[in-house]
């Protein structure tokens, strides 16, 4: 499996294009906005991007979907919980992240759902909190947690539809689930270093800490 990581746009969102090595199908997550530069890595090894997923329907996450739908005709693929709030965002807040409105999602999922990408799967982790249908997305030992989690933070609770409680349970109760030694993949540089693992976050994430 490849996995790379691309810091975008000023509002610092981690976008990752993920492939089968395989059979070269692929997908980004969250896509934001050097949209060229991911088409360009993922043609550069060889992969074709079939499948656009969003860790949750906030704009600074999917507001370069129609971009990369229109040069790649990959589907759109969403928590059914947040597909309606993908495409009702207001002028002036598309304005503000200079971002496009995203077409419908051609796909909606659920907790326990797999997305394929050749040989290779995303298990859906329903984690509300940040969002009503913020998911975290689980494959072989990676988990790409949107704005659920970060390294040494978690996600805004004071946007429409959050909650601090369905945050912490979703962070404490599904993430904390998994082994130590599965590696975070966060939706935002917003932390001392890229990545994490989930044993440190468990050590060391003071809002975690704090919100228990």
């Amino acid at each position: 499996m490849y996995i790379k990581q691309f810091e975008e746009s000023q509002f610092m969102v981690f976008s990752y294009l993920v492939g089968c090595k395989k059979t070269g199908e692929a997908l980004v997550i969250d896509p934001a906005g050097d949209i060229d530069a991911i088409i360009n890595e993922a043609e550069k090894g060889g992969f074709r991007i079939l499948k656009i997923v969003n860790t949750h329907g906030h704009v600074d996450h999917t507001g370069c979907n129609e971009e990369i739908k229109k040069k790649t005709n990959a589907l759109i693929i969403i928590h059914e919980a947040d597909a309606k709030t993908m495409v009702n965002i207001s002028p002036l807040i598309l304005r503000m992240f200079n971002a496009r409105p995203s077409p419908p999602a051609d796909v909606t999922v659920r907790d326990g759902d797999l997305i394929r990408f050749g040989e290779e799967g995303l298990l859906v982790i329903h984690t509300p909190g940040h969002s009503p249908g913020s998911m975290c997305l689980y494959v072989n030992g990676y988990l790409f947690t949107g704005d659920t989690l970060f390294v040494e933070g978690v996600g805004r609770t004071d946007l429409p539809g959050g909650s601090g409680a369905q945050l912490y349970s979703s962070i404490t109760q599904k993430i904390f689930s998994l082994p130590d030694e599965t590696i975070i993949l966060p939706g935002h540089n917003y932390g001392p270093r890229p990545t994490s693992t989930i044993g440190d976050e468990k050590q060391n994430n003071p809002f975690i800490q704090g919100m228990g």
